[in-house]
């Protein structure tokens, strides 16, 4: 762990120590859980043991120690479907720090959150006649026509929550797509409602059906919910992601108009949420600390680590390692420019709760720039 770090959680864990009567598995104090029985006995169990499991704060790097030197003088473009996103922002910054270790050009377009904007950025991508192309964020089949050209280039695209699976695909043809195991991600932010409501929740899930994979993302936790017989899943709610800042706070108003106090928990594919409900939830009288307990399964960005920490109307984020993703693009591209596989490595799930994030503001693994500096030879 790093030595930051570790100070930070060692004096956290103490004060947790201190307090009677916390539950360090599902996140929450007795006072918060229901005195009633769980109404998944058998679920709850399970999931407890995996909240517990994920919320470990040890985190030494698992990851790729071998593979190809690094090769110069390569242009790479990264195209994000909008950078009002976070996620998509945060490895932005990784892929430009990576790409300058090794002295590559690197350049990064926004797609702006639409179809049009993104086929846009795409074109102009293309025109740079880079040595690979980053689809982040987006389905493929937005821009297939372009992906199509860059193929016939010679291009490697590598994706990034491109699809729904990590690693390379032939369907649209990636070669990585990189991601986190969206079914780890959505059975433990599902796990954690179960465990931290000891099986006792009304729940609201927020979602974007217009990106098949945030899509898929939600109907793996809705289905997760289910294993659980006391968790009612009372609104299963579409915002796209680039409408959220004008749309979440009269959903949330609608929400709590029509759910008031049987709304316990919310989750929602991304933490961008719970920054645009935040300011309905405080108009409404609601406490930061206080229910709906709110889950964020992904993307872990900077903000959604302050609202967690400040527990001000999130209560936990389940977060991708977005500069340690950005590095892992830079290297999956060396290893296709020089004819190597992909590398394989999918990050291990984490729950970030204010008793376990020591403050930080990130959640990467310990020495992962230190790995791949030594397989490029930086």
């Amino acid at each position: 762990m790093h030595p930051t770090r570790k100070a930070v959680v060692t004096a956290a864990a103490l004060l947790v120590m201190a307090t009677a009567g916390c539950d360090s598995g599902a996140g929450a104090t007795a006072s918060d859980k229901s005195s009633a029985k769980p109404g998944c006995p058998t679920v709850l169990s399970r999931a407890e043991q995996a909240v517990k499991k994920a919320e470990e704060v040890n985190a030494p790097w698992k990851g790729p120690t071998t593979g190809p030197r690094a090769v110069h003088g390569k242009t790479v473009v990264y195209i994000a479907q909008t950078l009002t996103n976070p996620g998509v922002a945060g490895v932005a910054q990784g892929f430009q720090e990576a790409a300058k270790i090794l002295g590559w050009h690197a350049r990064t377009l926004n797609g702006q959150g639409t179809p049009g904007g993104i086929r846009a950025a795409f074109q102009q991508a293309l025109a740079l006649k880079p040595d690979g192309i980053v689809l982040s964020g987006f389905d493929p089949g937005t821009a297939a026509k372009e992906a199509k050209k860059a193929r016939a280039a010679g291009i490697p695209l590598i994706g990034w929550h491109a699809t729904a699976a990590p690693g390379p695909s032939k369907d649209p043809q990636l070669f990585s797509n990189i991601t986190s195991r969206v079914e780890d991600v959505a059975k433990i932010s599902a796990d954690w409602i179960i465990a931290r409501s000891h099986g006792h929740a009304g729940v609201v899930l927020f979602t974007d059906a217009t990106v098949p994979f945030a899509k898929h993302k939600s109907d793996l936790i809705r289905k997760e919910l289910a294993t659980c017989s006391g968790v009612k899943l009372l609104s299963y709610t579409n915002i796209p992601i680039p409408d959220a800042s004008r749309r979440s706070i009269g959903e949330v108003r609608s929400l709590l108009s029509r759910f008031g106090r049987t709304w316990t928990y919310s989750a929602a594919i991304n933490d961008l949420y719970f920054q645009h409900a935040a300011p309905a939830l405080r108009a409404a009288g609601k406490d930061g600390a206080g229910a709906p307990y709110n889950i964020g399964a992904g993307d872990g960005d900077p903000s959604a680590f302050q609202r967690v920490n400040g527990k001000q109307f999130q209560a936990a984020t389940v977060p991708e390692p977005l500069s340690e993703q950005g590095w892992q693009i830079i290297d999956e591209f060396n290893r296709a420019f020089t004819g190597a596989p992909d590398s394989g490595y999918v990050a291990p799930v984490h729950i970030a709760t204010p008793t376990n994030s020591g403050g930080a503001l990130s959640w990467d693994s310990e020495g992962y720039r230190q790995a791949y500096r030594k397989i490029w030879g930086e």
